[in-house]
C-alpha cells in the first residue's frame, strides 16, 4: 500500500489528537477549520491508513505508584532465532516493561520499567532472567523526567 499522502489539515489534526485524544469532533473540527463530516472522514483515513493507530489516556505514574523509571540494557551471546522468541514472550509478559527494543551498537535490548521501588524491580529482573540465557543485564535508574511527550513530531511527515 502507496503511503497515504498528509496535507496540512491532516497534520494539524494529529497535532491535535496526540496533545488531546479525547476531543470532541466539534472542538477538533473548529482546531483545524473543517466541519464535522469532513473531519470525521478524515480521522477515519488516517485510522484505515495505519497513521492512527490508537486511542489512549495517559495516566500519572507516580499517583498509580509506579514513579520509578528504570532503563534496562541487556546483552546476549546467543542470537538464535528460538532465544529470542522465549526472551520476547518472557518481556511481553511482564507489565512494568512498558517499552522494549532491539538495538544496535554494543547493547542488544533496551528495555523501559516502570516499578514503584527497588524490590519491585528486583522481582522484575528476576522473572526477565529465571529463564533466559542473558550475558549482562545493566539497570540504570532515572533520577529525574526531564522530559516525557508521546506526541510525535511532524514535520518529517506529508
Amino acid at each position: 500500500m502507496p503511503a497515504l499522502k498528509l496535507d496540512a489539515i491532516d497534520l494539524k489534526i494529529l497535532e491535535s489528537v496526540q496533545r488531546d485524544a479525547g476531543l470532541q469532533i466539534s472542538e477538533l473540527a473548529a482546531r483545524v477549520g473543517l466541519s464535522q463530516t469532513p473531519c470525521w472522514r478524515r480521522i477515519q483515513r488516517l485510522r484505515e491508513a495505519g497513521v492512527i493507530t490508537r486511542n489512549v489516556m495517559l495516566v500519572d505514574a507516580q499517583k498509580v505508584n509506579v514513579g520509578v523509571t528504570v532503563f534496562v540494557a541487556v546483552k546476549t551471546s546467543t542470537h538464535t532465532e528460538a532465544w529470542f522468541k522465549r526472551f520476547k514472550s518472557t518481556v511481553e509478559l511482564i507489565p512494568e516493561v512498558v517499552e522494549f527494543y532491539r538495538m544496535s551498537g554494543d547493547i542488544d535490548y533496551l528495555l523501559k520499567v516502570v516499578v514503584p521501588d527497588i524490590a519491585a524491580y528486583d522481582r522484575v529482573y528476576k522473572r526477565m532472567t529465571a529463564d533466559t540465557a542473558i550475558s549482562d543485564v545493566s539497570s540504570s535508574f532515572a533520577m529525574e523526567e526531564l522530559k516525557f511527550t508521546t506526541e510525535l513530531p511532524l514535520t518529517y511527515a506529508g
